[in-house]
């Protein structure tokens, strides 16, 4: 999973609220199992017609945003399914950060997982990001992880404060299962200690 540290990029506005799942990737898209190729079938439903020809409207067909990196919506995002494609399809597309005023619990963990920062603010926050966003590819964001600052197209920085042990895994580019594994060698020392010091304890260690 590639770290998330320090991002500076353009952000997209989104401004609607209980943008659910089935709107992020739609069920038909949900067959695959790998984590790569949702990105083209992100909002489907609201990106493109039925024949397949996009709709000039939706902000991430407009050229200010096509490349954007950052995503700026409402409450409840993420609600809906606890389909994992949806961040997988957000990070596939270019997206590493999304933020809202509240999320969805299911999709917030998800995020984290897939190297995605789900950043909570006011919604008074979020209506002037959504504003700076508005100006496209002149205006960007700049998201420092390690200090816990945005900063906003005109310079003005925003405190932020995310969990402990998940800003941690960001900045590692570790999910839960990475961070484990990069510290086994503190298991096994435990481990090991319990096996001398316990030893009736060690069948159950053996599993």
């Amino acid at each position: 999973m590639e770290k998330f540290t320090r991002l500076t990029g353009v952000a997209a506005p989104l401004p609607m609220v209980n943008v659910d799942t089935d709107m992020v990737i739609p069920k038909n898209y949900l067959k695959v199992t790998e984590r790569t190729g949702l990105g083209k079938h992100l909002f489907a439903e609201m990106r493109f017609n039925e024949d397949g020809s996009e709709r000039p409207d939706f902000v991430l067909n407009r050229p200010a945003w096509r490349q954007a990196e950052i995503l700026v919506a409402f409450e409840n995002f993420g609600c809906g399914s606890s389909r994992e494609h949806a961040p997988w399809a957000l990070r596939d597309f270019g997206i590493r950060c999304v933020i809202a005023p509240s999320f969805a619990d299911i999709f917030f963990n998800n995020c984290f997982k897939n190297g995605i920062l789900p950043l909570v603010l006011p919604k008074a926050v979020c209506v002037e990001l959504i504003d700076d966003a508005e100006r496209g590819a002149n205006a960007t964001l700049t998201i420092d992880l390690e200090a816990q600052e945005l900063t906003r197209p005109d310079g003005e920085c925003i405190a932020f404060e995310v969990e402990p042990s998940r800003r941690s895994r960001l900045l590692e580019g570790l999910d839960e299962i990475g961070a484990t594994v990069a510290r086994a060698h503190r298991i096994d020392a435990f481990e090991a200690k319990v096996r001398r010091n316990q030893p009736w304890r060690a069948t159950a260690l053996d599993g």
